[in-house]
């Protein structure tokens, strides 16, 4: 029987028009890798899917966004299912639940307990009256149509007033048509995957952090420190912000720079820096969906080696390190090779980054994975380190994805 234990847990984020993440759609899988099935009456998935806004903490870890979660025709009918907090979940109706005068009835009845409602990859406008004015959102599925078939659909479902969300987005230029088709929320990897720009350079701000960084990593004086923050001002701030922060569980504040720097400590203050480099680039709003996928990556890596046998404090902060820094360039503009070039760091952080290899390589495999709904390759990867289990894998990622989302939050990212 399927338990916690065996549980995978993945996700995949839903930005708005401003390319803020406002939900993430929850995949459930066994420790097989294999689709969660309520086929055959078996409801042993669907109690796990339940137990896990209790066990993991995902409600917590959602934070002010709501979690999709799909819903075929057995789990639809299924009491599992009112045991969700309606508050934090959207049910994402299948595709392949029939629209007949059951479903429809009990999608009613779910609507009127205050369960939000999604049609899945739709492709067409044919859905019975009765079930769409239940539907807060249409999911459509971009790769089956071509650009005059969407920009019909789009005509068509318009009218309904319903919130259009445009799936397995995975350009810029896919999700800019979206937006003008009239779509406000947008599903895939365009911003996860981006393009190296050849010869982009440094903001202002990206090569003060960079300095700040190396700095750090040099064991640089807290005099140093302050005279490379001295002359900027929203540096300065954000950090006696951080500083003062109620998570910081300081008796007073702190006023002075060298004083904050001293308080902070150099391991948060470098997390702190690595963090600011996602907000500090020029890319018009991919900032804070990049920073949450950079923050939530380190953190989980940083969890996941804190259970790795004799890891110790030492891999932890190397973990992080790698987490973050794996995508640096996506914000920076150039290949990892020549980021990390300057940069005094580990054999084995640099070796991670730049050729996969190593404990810490595996660690980044296994946390990409996690991102992108690979679950066969997160299983491969899980098995290859020491220590884990599916279990504490999907604790660390709603724990993980809880505390970068209080960073942003608190910082205001």
């Amino acid at each position: 029987m399927s338990n916690a234990a065996n549980l995978y847990l993945g996700r995949q984020p839903i930005l708005d028009e401003h390319q803020k993440i406002v939900a993430y759609e929850l995949l459930f899988r066994n420790g097989e890798g294999n689709a969660a099935s309520f086929a055959d009456g078996e409801m042993a998935t669907a109690t796990v899917i339940a137990n896990a806004f209790t066990e993991l903490g995902v409600a917590g870890a959602l934070g002010s966004c709501r979690g999709f979660i799909n819903v075929d025709e057995k789990f639809l009918f299924s009491d599992m299912l009112e045991l969700l907090p309606h508050e934090n979940v959207v049910l994402e109706i299948l595709e392949t639940v029939p629209h007949t005068p059951a479903v429809i009835e009990r999608c009613q009845a779910l609507h009127a307990a205050g369960f939000a409602l999604a049609l899945d990859d739709v492709v067409d406008s044919d859905c019975p009256a009765e079930l769409m004015q239940l539907i807060e959102v249409i999911k459509v599925d971009l790769p089956p149509l071509s650009e005059p078939q969407l920009r019909d659909l789009c005509s068509r479902l318009r009218p309904l007033g319903k919130r259009l969300l445009a799936e397995k987005v995975d350009t810029r230029e896919q999700m800019e048509l979206c937006r003008e088709l009239g779509f406000t929320l947008f599903q895939g990897y365009y911003f996860a995957k981006p393009t190296i720009i050849a010869g982009k350079k440094l903001s202002h701000n990206q090569v003060t952090l960079m300095r700040l960084m190396t700095l750090l990593l040099n064991d640089a004086d807290n005099g140093d420190l302050e005279a490379v923050l001295k002359p900027e001002p929203g540096l300065t701030v954000n950090l006696l912000k951080m500083t003062n922060s109620v998570g910081a569980g300081l008796s007073f504040r702190v006023t002075s720079l060298r004083h904050a720097i001293t308080i902070l400590g150099r391991r948060q203050l470098q997390r702190w820096l690595q963090l600011l480099m996602f907000t500090a680039s020029d890319s018009h709003g991919v900032g804070n969906p990049l920073l949450l996928l950079a923050a939530t990556r380190g953190r989980l890596m940083e969890i996941l080696a804190n259970e790795i046998p004799g890891g110790g404090h030492g891999l932890s902060d190397d973990a992080f390190m790698t987490g973050i820094m794996s995508l640096m360039p996506a914000v920076i503009g150039q290949p990892i090779e020549e980021i990390v070039a300057p940069l005094p760091l580990t054999a084995s952080v640099r070796d991670a980054l730049c050729g996969g290899s190593g404990l810490l390589g595996n660690l980044l495999r296994l946390a990409e994975s996690c991102e992108f709904e690979d679950f066969p390759v997160q299983a491969e990867w899980l098995s290859k380190l020491p220590g884990l289990c599916p279990a504490t894998l999907s604790r660390a990622q709603t724990s993980a994805l809880q505390w970068a989302g209080d960073i942003i939050r608190e910082q205001g990212l």
